[in-house]
């Protein structure tokens, strides 16, 4: 018997790899012969650095660097020794989590801290950096992030920008003479499931500027801004990538990446089971077990059950969810690989209970699930 483990975290509980962990001790206790395969997964958001480097024996390490509003910020990164890999998730020094609900303002906000990362992973020999880019707290096209990396962007009077997508207004001239050379023999991903493009109602102004503080004003000022850069983007590197999908992603640091580094977009899901290496795990599997949070039509849009499910489907094994609520329209994702979905609890409990018990929660699941499966295929 072969089990495939492969969950993603459960936010505010459990690591994915202790939710792997869990699962694992519950199918023991029914077949304490089987082969399993831990795979703890992420989609591209946060947990994506923990997950890749539990599976891939990585380092994580750690860059002081400029926080979304300018104060330091000790930011965690992930190390491949044996490959030159960088993973950097962007919310680590440009995240939302960083910033008190009383002081979100997306119209100074900078990712000047997240190029600070994707600099110390040049320092350290990276010849690939992968970049998790959710959960920001910026909206600023990413132009933060290429001033660090040696870009200047300039106003009529010859000075530096203020940080922030509102200054990009100001934009006389962008001086691409010191950005770093060594950016151009490394390959570049972007982990993400977010498929807006920069501007325009659809845009990163638009769509996740005021959970950033913008204010509806402040959100046609931004957009307007990042228009302008993009405009001078264009000219000065004669290619014009605001609209494609993804470049709205993480307040347009998805579009700087692009038409800065020549980023590659690939749903999150796909970079980390490829780190991990899931697809080569899933062969010759009986059962392939995932889970998150929360399950529901939403997961549909790329995140770890629907990647997990694609993956297994090629090799035509069965896939369960196990997961900490079941949401509206979760029964969707049976047309998508998923086999059979089961809620974490067993009757009323709040979310704090929810949380704390977990990983016993995890294992009794897996035990019914396994006593189930064994009842119905006889494999012991």
């Amino acid at each position: 018997m072969k089990i495939v483990i492969a969950p993603d975290s459960f936010k505010d509980s459990l690591s994915a790899q202790g939710v792997a962990d869990a699962i694992a001790l519950g199918l023991a206790e029914v077949w304490p012969h089987a082969q399993l395969i831990k795979c703890p997964m992420a989609d591209g958001g946060e947990g994506t650095v923990e997950s890749v480097l539990a599976a891939c024996d990585g380092e994580l390490r750690r860059t002081d660097v400029r926080g979304p509003l300018g104060e330091t910020v000790n930011a965690a990164w992930g190390w491949l020794p044996q490959n030159h890999t960088a993973i950097i998730e962007m919310a680590e020094a440009s995240g939302l989590q960083l910033v008190p609900l009383d002081r979100r303002d997306a119209c100074i906000s900078s990712t000047f801290g997240t190029g600070e990362l994707i600099r110390a992973a040049l320092d350290a020999g990276a010849q690939r950096v992968i970049l998790a880019i959710g959960g920001s707290a910026t909206n600023d096209a990413g132009a933060g992030a290429m001033q660090a990396l040696g870009v200047k962007l300039l106003d009529a009077q010859g000075q530096q920008l203020q940080p922030g997508g509102l200054a990009l207004a100001q934009l006389a001239r962008i001086d691409l003479t010191g950005i770093d050379p060594r950016l151009a023999e490394v390959r570049f991903d972007i982990a993400a499931d977010v498929n807006n493009p920069l501007c325009g109602p659809h845009g990163a102004s638009a769509i996740f500027g005021p959970q950033k503080g913008a204010t509806p004003a402040q959100v046609e000022q931004l957009d307007r801004a990042l228009g302008h850069f993009a405009n001078h983007c264009a000219n000065a590197l004669a290619q014009d990538v605001r609209d494609e999908p993804g470049s709205g992603a993480a307040g347009g640091l998805g579009f700087a990446a692009k038409a800065f580094l020549g980023a590659q977009f690939m749903a999150g899901v796909e970079v980390v089971a490829e780190l991990v290496g899931l697809a080569e795990a899933v062969v010759g599997a009986d059962l392939v077990i995932t889970g998150e949070g929360r399950f529901d039509a939403q997961t549909l849009r790329g995140k770890t059950p629907f990647g997990v499910a694609r993956i297994a489907q090629e090799q035509g094994v069965a896939v369960i969810v196990i997961a900490g609520t079941l949401g509206e329209g979760y029964q969707a994702l049976y047309e998508h690989g998923i086999d059979a979905a089961f809620a974490l609890t067993s009757g009323p409990m709040t979310l704090e209970q929810a949380c704390t018990e977990a990983p016993r929660l995890l294992r009794e699941r897996a035990t019914d699930i396994a006593r189930v499966w064994r009842t119905a295929t006889g494999q012991r």
